[in-house]
């Protein structure tokens, strides 16, 4: 992969987890904040409840999210970015612009993906 490409994949990473860590920050502090109406009976608690759930949840993929966002950029400094992690061969540039993180290549995470069905 040529330097030009190399380097827009790199502003495309950083600024995705510069938007990320600044979401979560924000959410972080608004999400931990249950307004006393919020638990006035039973009905309202368990809404809060899922709520609080969901919200931990979705914490918890935008951190994974970030946690990729950084092994791709570790990948670029390294230089195997746009490397498959299994074969070796290059992952195809239209999987990278669609999803940067990838680690894998069609072929290689279609096998996984198969992998998982099995033993799932």
């Amino acid at each position: 992969m040529d330097a030009r490409s190399i380097t827009k994949f790199k502003k495309m990473l950083e600024s995705e987890k510069a938007r990320l860590a600044a979401s979560i920050q924000t959410a972080v502090k608004a999400d931990l904040v249950i307004p006393q109406e919020e638990l006035a009976d039973e009905t309202d608690l368990a809404a809060s409840e899922l709520t609080q759930s969901l919200l931990f949840r979705l914490r918890d993929r935008e951190r994974q999210l970030l946690s990729k966002i950084d092994y791709a950029l570790s990948r670029i400094d390294s230089g195997s970015f746009g490397m498959c992690d299994d074969c070796e061969e290059p992952i195809e540039r239209k999987r990278l612009e669609a999803r940067p993180v990838s680690t894998l290549c069609i072929a290689c995470k279609e096998r996984e993906e198969r992998a998982e069905k099995i033993y799932a």
